[in-house]
């Protein structure tokens, strides 16, 4: 990354935890909002880590976004419940979300949890690492504002609506798939914006049915309606664009159909006068006890199995491993674990005027 510099990840976790505690949200919350969002920079996903941490500031200071998580259950069985976030902090939602998923699995074999009233979570990853953490399958879906234009379609309508899966394995990693249903996230068309970057070809569509690679132009014409990210598989249907435009339908009836929630453009954070407002989100977690079907060992090791024979498949011609759902992420924890967290010039002015803004101490910042 051009003119970055590397910063200890436990400096840049607690700058945001203090940075969260400034702006009115509790010690125990601020410390799971820093936690996710850390997280997904020390997995490498630039798009969803620090680099977000001024649009929370912002939202909270728009009065869009309570610094005061306070949850409800409206709706419970003993496998399932139904949670509004009540507009709180959508890490903490999420967290305690899965965490009664988890804890209904734990007691009944499997725990289903839809959340509605939501705001943005972070990495959708994170949560069903908390049922590998309890040695579960963990499954989380969270629909988004609308950016995304259907299958013969030009209007984004539709979110970039991420699905995650984790299982653990009898090896070094457990299986972890986290994705957006659209070929890219809107998060990374934001870095690529700040970086100074054109978004490749066959991405976007606006609404003469063209595309654009203009990322900072993208933003503005996200916000106006005149362009959207396609599904996986690109436009049409030659490439199969109509299983990521499912996919991100089916996440949308997830968390909102079944929550009696929002969705669609309802989710774009404005309301019709073009001012700020909720964003409404919905999330779906599903935790599965392993050991109500299998033993956790036989488990593990059939899907340990699974991976390695994919990763002692033939491989392509110049490339030296195959990688499975989570194994790149995991390497790059250690690294940036030991190493440090690039950030680059734009995001060090960020930091810097957040600082100065929020009325922070110091840190250990080389910049």
């Amino acid at each position: 990354m051009a003119d970055s510099v590397l910063v200890n990840y436990q400096e840049l976790k607690r700058f945001m935890k203090e940075g969260f505690i400034a702006l009115g949200v509790p010690a125990p919350d601020a410390e799971i909002c820093a936690t996710v969002l850390i997280e997904s920079d020390l997995r490498g996903i630039e798009s969803h880590g620090i680099g977000r941490f001024k649009m929370y500031v912002d939202r909270i200071r728009d009065g869009i976004l309570f610094p005061t998580t306070k949850e409800t259950v409206t709706n419970e069985t003993a496998n399932t419940a139904v949670v509004d976030g009540n507009h709180g902090m959508g890490q903490v939602i999420a967290y305690r979300a899965m965490q009664l998923a988890i804890d209904k699995a734990k007691k009944s074999n499997i725990g289903m949890v839809a959340v509605r009233n939501s705001t943005h979570f972070g990495i959708d990853g994170f949560y069903p690492s908390m049922a590998l953490e309890n040695n579960m399958i963990g499954i989380s879906f969270s629909n988004a504002r609308p950016s995304v234009a259907p299958t013969f379609g030009v209007e984004p309508v539709i979110g970039t609506n991420p699905i995650s899966f984790g299982a653990p394995t009898d090896e070094e990693y457990p299986f972890l798939a986290d994705f957006a249903t659209s070929i890219v996230q809107r998060g990374k068309v934001e870095v690529y914006a700040r970086e100074g970057k054109s978004i490749a070809e066959g991405v976007t569509i606006n609404l003469d049915g063209k595309g654009c690679t203009d990322s900072k132009k993208l933003l503005k014409d996200f916000v106006d309606g005149t362009a959207a990210l396609l599904p996986l598989g690109g436009a049409g249907e030659e490439l199969a664009g109509y299983k990521g435009y499912g996919l991100g339908v089916m996440i949308e009836i997830l968390c909102a159909s079944l929550c009696n929630g929002s969705f669609g453009k309802a989710l774009s954070g404005f309301d019709e006068q073009g001012k700020p407002a909720f964003h409404r989100l919905g999330h779906f977690f599903i935790a599965i006890n392993i050991e109500s079907f299998v033993p956790l060992a036989v488990f593990k090791a059939i899907t340990g199995g699974i991976m390695r024979e994919i990763r002692s498949s033939k491989k392509a011609p110049g490339q030296d491993r195959i990688y499975l759902a989570g194994e790149k992420e995991f390497d790059m924890i250690k690294k940036r674990t030991k190493e440090g967290i690039p950030i680059n010039n734009s995001l060090q002015t960020i930091m810097k005027g957040l600082i100065k803004d929020l009325k922070l101490g110091t840190y250990n910042f080389p910049f």
